[in-house]
């Protein structure tokens, strides 16, 4: 089932969620290509990357030009734009967060070098090395209660 959107921005990012139609966009970003070309990568059938065809132009992002039986198919970078712009509205977000990070990275780096790290524990002591455990014999198997 193809979804339709009405919203272009809810149209781009649902087209943008599937690996399959970003790859083609990825193809297309180097020029324009004919369907069946854009569907030889994949397995699936044309039918089924025609309909992800759908959904990028849809959303604005291909248009698609049939002359004689060849479909093509090109890429129409403007719906991105709007993606990234909206996409850099909450840039200032990450860059406090990032910021706090390292801020607090470093106070915990200044704050490790003042610490002296604690002696380590030997593995084995000393008087273990000498003393010497007695095997015991192993019990016989079965029952060992007497009746």
């Amino acid at each position: 089932m193809v979804k339709r959107y009405t919203e272009a921005l809810d149209a781009t990012f649902f087209a943008l969620s599937d690996p399959t139609r970003r790859a083609v966009l990825a193809r297309l970003s180097a020029g324009e290509a004919a369907v069946t070309e854009l569907a030889a990568p994949f397995a699936m059938t044309l039918v089924a990357v025609t309909k992800h065809l759908d959904l990028l132009e849809n959303a604005g992002l291909i248009e698609r030009e049939k002359v004689g039986r060849t479909v093509t198919c090109r890429l129409n970078a403007a719906p991105l734009k709007d993606a990234a712009n909206w996409v850099a509205t909450y840039e200032h977000f990450w860059d406090q967060q990032f910021d706090a990070l390292a801020a607090y990275l470093a106070q915990e780096q200044a704050t490790a070098k003042g610490t002296p790290c604690p002696p380590q524990k030997p593995k084995h002591s000393a008087a273990r090395s000498t003393s010497r455990r007695i095997a015991k014999g192993s019990s016989a198997r079965g029952r060992t209660r007497k009746s």
